[in-house]
């Protein structure tokens, strides 16, 4: 439960919006969105600010700190010790997010605190160089962030972490006290400065002197001691390096503004050596072995977390140079070109055999096949979340770090810490510097629950101590470990802390209870609510969430990887808007506080829920591109299915027009010249609820079905039949796919069939949420394909989003039902098809710029196509554009008109202008080629026109590698 502010918010909120240019949030959505981050935590935000520049950052501060009310600053919302919630929000992501300058010659970059880590690496990429620490959540993390909390990454053992990356830092205080910072200070001068500046600094110097001894016998004992304040920066040897402690104080100090950062040389070429292990405690044993050779990173995975890859995945990665074992360590190398890194690798994996490991080891030189395994690493921190028998798994104990010659005694008192507790967990970590992550599977349901957890964790601090570890050595103390820091540091190191707090900020109003006067750390849990308790009944069946939809929304933990700003299909809406409101995370906590009930009260009927996934394409992005496969296409299908039940007035117009296109198309059919005529009406446009920008497609004269049946019966395929799923799109509106599929098929020796009685997939009404017509649809569909799949007969889809609604959507729709399990089984790619029978394709050649349907990507995978392609002599790129915009009816909405165009202008349309004429552009997606027709002068290709081309090719042409 949230608790009431102390002090006026609403003349707070009053204040700020007369002062800022950036919105002042205090409605129910905002604080919602805004009352967890990436940990166990829940604290609702009395009002969120997103400050329109450095001013308006500084004003927000300052006018808060002055009402006396929290101040919490925030990034990309990742902290996962709940250390970026509650009080005043200001998030500085949005808008404070500049790279002001990078300078190759001192290696600098000059940042604003909103600056994305991988941002700042394609920046500095040009010059050779990069920022030192590196945390796998780079592509959504902040500077700022990673200043507050002192994160390292997987270089950071041979970079440093980005306290040893800082050079300034440009402050303000909470009074309003405007200074800089650098690394390495002049005491005496600083001292002298006038007014709070002067004062702070001459208090700082009294604080060291006075405690010297008990700072250098205590901080700084090894490079992942993050927990509490780094109090030894300030220490003469330390050079009084002001701008180092400030990181690590969790925004406790002062805001930052404007960040001077280091930045690093690239080695010129490296390599991965993987090392294989029996268990984690055998790989923690050569990590001093493998440090005498300096290696950039030495970051560890088990089975568990290999186990819970997607199978694809978890294949390319033992293709890419997985070796045998149940851990690894991914070790890189590198050198002053590719041969010396080589010669390093080999000297390192001679000496760990010279040392008896039993390592078993690859050396991996292919970038793509090093990236592959990257990935096992990266998604760590989401795939952890969850058991392999999908049980659900926490962090909360996920950050501890011993001095690395001591991680194997740590792993083994651990392991007979969770067997003593019954709990269980998969580990990930920086193994160089003895920092260890996992995710436990805690109940943090029940009080008993909660009094497992509290024992195990006090238990595991102690642990951790007495091997002279920290209790965070990466992601710091927040709510989760502020409270043990008395056990790690002792009630005089805890005193120390309450001291330098009140230099910097003496009211305690910068992010308070973090580190100093902390909460006990099982306060505050947001899975004891009500949201736990909820069933609702639902359509879908959610069998991997144990058919329960609150499960399902705790899939998602806050790693916010959907809100990455490039690359990947995962999230479209927010790659364009940039807000957490259109972020897959901001939609599942709305969801989730929806279930909660306690801000979001009106349950099903909720407009905040309705709003959020307005903007959703349904694109099916997170179901792959998310660690933790959130389905949001799925949800949001769901939420709409019961916003609207027994009110149908209520539905956009698009639901009626777009949803219920197979009748329309059937309809249509019968006089297209007529229907073509009236669909360029403005008029019709209007009342469909389509954008007038949009030309709607044109419905073909003959039907691809017609088509087949005036054909007559062919002769019989010497390899059997196969049926051809006539799509609504394909039949009605792009039947010049089905017949060069048909072509293809046959050439391929197959009889092509279609069912007897018109099918339908039902995706439209799954897409617009009219679930009940969806599964009337689906089993008359399937009851119509009974027979060929009762004799087994395959089933080839041309449309990637129907082929993936048989594949995944139907299983959920109608759990249970042999039909859809059978058709499941049996439906096709046509490209999977192709590759499976073993054909040889025409010698097509040349080159094809090819967009992935975002289904295909989330569901159907897309290496059977490029190995047809190749197949071909066609050399396939593929941008990594994400989704194409149009994504079904959502693109011909007149509301969603320019976020879908936008989607469609950062990557694919671009990509398709600039490609060369003689360049096929090839998209299996009927909303992919339309969105590139509406936008490019180019028209796309289906791959089966390609390779129908590629029958006829003349003896001419075929030398040049084109169709004739």
């Amino acid at each position: 439960m949230s608790t009431p502010a102390s002090y006026d918010v609403r003349r707070l909120a009053q204040e700020l919006r007369g002062a800022l240019r950036g919105p002042v949030g205090d409605d129910t959505r905002s604080r919602a969105l805004y009352a967890t981050d990436g940990s166990n935590y829940r604290a609702v935000p009395d009002l969120v600010v997103v400050p329109a520049d450095q001013e308006d950052l500084a004003t927000a501060v300052t006018l808060t700190a002055r009402a006396g009310a929290p101040v919490t600053l925030r990034g990309g919302g990742t902290s996962m010790a709940g250390n970026a919630i509650g009080g005043v929000v200001i998030d500085a992501s949005r808008n404070v997010n500049r790279i002001l300058g990078i300078d190759p010659t001192s290696r600098t970059a000059i940042v604003e605190p909103g600056v994305v880590l991988t941002d700042l690496l394609a920046a500095a990429r040009p010059y050779g160089l990069a920022f030192g620490a590196d945390p796998s959540s780079g592509s959504r993390a902040t500077l700022g962030g990673m200043i507050a909390n002192n994160a390292c990454g997987a270089h950071s053992v041979a970079w440093g972490t980005t306290s040893d990356n800082v050079r300034s830092l440009d402050l303000v205080l909470a009074d309003g006290t405007r200074c800089t910072v650098d690394a390495i200070g002049n005491r005496d001068e600083l001292a002298k400065r006038p007014g709070r500046e002067g004062d702070l600094h001459r208090r700082l110097q009294s604080f060291v002197d006075e405690h010297e001894l008990v700072i250098r016998r205590r901080f700084g004992r090894f490079s992942r001691q993050i927990s509490g304040y780094a109090l030894h920066r300030l220490l003469p040897e330390n050079g009084y390096d002001v701008a180092r402690l400030l990181c690590g104080s969790e925004g406790g100090f002062a805001g930052t503004l404007q960040a001077t950062v280091a930045l690093t040389p690239l080695p010129a070429a490296k390599v991965l050596c993987v090392l294989g292990f029996g268990d984690s405690i055998s790989s923690a044993d050569c990590v001093p072995v493998v440090l005498r050779h300096g290696p950039l990173t030495m970051e560890s995975i088990n089975l568990d977390l290999v186990d819970r890859l997607p199978a694809e995945v978890r294949d390319a990665a033992i293709e890419a140079g997985l070796p045998a074992g149940r851990a690894w360590l991914l070790v890189e190398v590198g050198g002053a070109d590719h041969a010396d890194a080589v010669l390093a690798a080999q000297k390192m994996l001679e000496e760990l055999r010279d040392s008896g490991s039993p390592a078993t080891a690859s050396l991996v030189t292919d970038p793509a096949a090093q990236k592959v395994l990257w990935r096992c690493r990266t998604d760590a921190a989401g795939l952890a979340t969850r058991r392999a028998d999908g049980a659900e798994a926490w962090g909360g104990w996920e950050d501890a770090a011993v001095p690395p010659e001591r991680l194997g005694a740590y792993l083994h008192g651990l392991d007979e810490l969770l067997g003593r507790h019954g709990l269980s967990g998969a580990s990930y970590g920086h193994f160089g510097e003895g920092c260890m992550h996992m995710r436990i599977d805690f109940d943090l349901f029940s009080q008993r629950g909660l009094a497992t957890y509290r024992t195990f964790v006090e238990q595991a601090t102690d642990l951790v101590v007495s091997l002279g570890g920290s209790v965070s050595g990466e992601h710091g103390d927040g709510r989760a470990r502020s409270e043990l820091l008395s056990r790690m540091y002792g009630v005089d190191g805890v005193r120390l802390f309450a001291e330098m707090k009140d230099i910097w900020d003496p009211g305690r109003v910068l992010n308070p209870g973090v580190i100093v006067d902390p909460p006990p750390l099982d306060v505050g849990i947001r899975h004891v609510g009500a949201a736990k308790d909820r069933e609702l009944l639902t359509v879908f069946a959610y069998a991997d969430d144990n058919h329960d939809f609150a499960q399902a929304q705790r899939r998602c933990a806050g790693i916010g990887k959907c809100r990455q700003s490039s690359g990947g299909v995962m999230c479209p809406s927010y790659q364009v808007t940039r807000e957490e409101l259109h972020s897959t995370r901001g939609r599942a906590h709305l969801l989730w506080e929806m279930l909660e009930g306690e801000l979001v009260t009106d349950g099903w009927r909720s407009t905040e829920v309705r709003d959020a996934l307005d903007l959703c394409l349904s694109c099916k992005g997170c179901l792959s591109d998310c660690p933790v496969n959130v389905d949001m296409a799925t949800y949001k299908s769901e939420f709409t299915h019961h916003h609207y039940a027994r009110r149908p007035w209520a539905r956009p117009m698009s639901h009626w027009s777009m949803g219920w296109l197979p009748l329309w198309s059937r309809i249509a059919s019968r006089a297209p010249r007529l229907v073509n005529r009236l669909a360029r009406l403005s008029l019709v446009k209007r009342l469909g609820g389509i954008a007038p920008e949009r030309e709607i497609p044109a419905f073909a004269e003959q039907t691809f079905t017609s088509w087949f049946v005036a054909r007559g019966k062919q002769a019989e395929g010497g390899r059997g039949k196969v049926v051809l799923w006539p799509d609504t799109l394909t039949d009605h509106l792009a039947p010049e796919i089905g017949r060069a599929a048909v072509e293809v098929l046959e050439a391929a020796g197959y009889e092509v069939v279609l069912p007897d009685k018109p099918v339908c997939c039902g995706l439209t009404w799954i897409s617009t949420g009219q679930l009940g017509m969806a599964k009337r649809v689906l089993r008359r569909s399937l009851a119509n394909l009974a027979p060929h799949l009762a004799a087994g007969t395959p089933i080839v889809g041309l449309e990637p989003s129907c082929t993936a609604a048989l594949r995944h959507d139907a299983l959920d729709l109608l759990p249970g039902d042999n039909l859809a399990a059978a058709a499941a089984g049996s439906t096709y790619t046509f490209a999977e098809f192709v590759q499976r029978s073993g054909w040889q394709p025409p010698n097509v050649g040349g080159e094809a710029l090819v967009q992935t349907h975002c289904h295909q990507h989330a569901v159907l995978g897309f290496d059977a196509d490029r190995s047809v392609m190749a197949a071909a002599g066609i050399e396939a790129v593929v941008p990594d554009s994400g989704c194409c915009g149009l994504a079904g009816n959502f693109g011909f909405e007149r509301e969603h008109y320019a976020v879908s165009k936008a989607v469609g202008e950062r990557v694919l349309l671009p990509a398709v202008r600039e490609a060369a004429e003689s360049t096929a552009i090839v998209a299996d997606g009927f909303s992919c080629r339309t969105q590139i027709a509406h936008g490019t002068p180019r028209r796309a290709q289906h791959l089966a026109q390609l390779l129908a081309a590629g029958l006829h090719v003349s003896p001419a042409s075929a030398a040049s590698g084109r169709p004739g």
